[in-house]
């Protein structure tokens, strides 16, 4: 959905540089050039973009449903991590950069989804994913929604990265995350609280091309996306009217479910040691997390999460 706006918004100004309102374009550029550092310095939200009635009808299509687990305390500062990322990331959009899901469950907390810069650097698109509540996930990005002094600041992390989504099969419970240890060194750093983040159904949206690690389709994947900063995953799903082939994702449930928090003292220069416990002690609440809510959503009990 995201990439059909982009494309729609890069089309639209090559029109206007080509067509007789090239003088916009220059202005436009001009306004890129001076409000380039926005997306890393907490964004432009919206609330009137985030309230838009079509994404009640978005959320009301798989459904897209957010459970609450724990309370989050207002006064101090979140660093949730997402999984998985899927094809869509449709939960992590669903309910938290459109309201009044997150709203509602942890009131006085804002939430920033933290996305790929790349994203960004694309005309008045970037102006729409901002009003929606999306930030870039640098690290100065992510420095700048932490450092909130009064608390009440949550930045989405989904940890998996675009990488995950070439694992984004029916049924896989696969997670890019055993080497992804920049969140919790952020997170130690300005004493954000941990909380893990897992999303049932979504890797259930779309039906992706056979690509098993090793065959000469991920590995060209995998090399594109190592140049173009994100992947590409060949997937299809339903159609406007028949149900057998189409790019619609499929209507099928997503539960977000949001964990306890995990308490983190600040520490501005964690050792490796430190880095390495703090991590290891996320992987165990993320599987605790999963296991004790897998039941409620069609996974077999004999099913557990690959760490990868």
């Amino acid at each position: 959905f995201l990439s059909l706006v982009a494309e729609f918004c890069c089309g639209f100004f090559v029109i206007l540089i080509l067509g007789n309102f090239w003088f916009l374009a220059v202005l436009y550029l001009l306004w890129l050039y001076l409000d380039w550092e926005t997306p890393c310095a907490g964004g432009r939200r919206s609330q009137w973009v985030r309230s838009w009635t079509v994404w009640k009808y978005f959320r009301e299509y798989f459904p897209i449903h957010l459970i609450k687990t724990s309370e989050l305390n207002p006064n101090h500062n979140y660093l949730l991590g997402f999984h998985p990322h899927g094809v869509l990331v449709a939960g992590a959009f669903g309910n938290f950069c459109t309201d009044p899901p997150f709203k509602n469950l942890f009131p006085g907390l804002t939430p920033y989804l933290h996305i790929m810069p790349i994203w960004f650097g694309c005309p008045f698109f970037r102006e729409y994913i901002m009003s929606a509540g999306m930030v870039s996930a640098s690290k100065e990005s992510v420095s700048h929604v932490l450092n909130n002094e009064g608390g009440g600041h949550a930045s989405v992390i989904v940890i998996g990265g675009a990488e995950e989504s070439l694992n984004a099969h029916p049924g896989s419970l696969t997670l890019n995350i055993l080497k992804r240890k920049g969140f919790i060194k952020m997170a130690l750093k300005h004493g954000a609280h941990l909380v893990p983040v897992f999303s049932f159904g979504e890797n259930e949206l779309f039906k992706q091309v056979a690509n098993p690690k090793g065959s000469w389709l991920r590995n060209v994947q995998e090399k594109l996306q190592k140049i173009m900063g994100f992947a590409l995953p060949l997937f299809h799903a339903r159609g406007v009217f028949q149900y057998s082939f189409g790019l619609i994702p499929y209507r099928q449930p997503i539960h977000t479910v949001v964990g306890s928090p995990i308490p983190v003292k600040q520490n501005l220069n964690p050792t490796t040691e430190e880095i390495d416990q703090l991590h290891a002690l996320y992987l165990q609440k993320l599987k605790k997390l999963f296991e004790e809510h897998k039941s409620n959503y069609g996974i077999p009990a004999h099913k557990s999460l690959i760490f990868e």
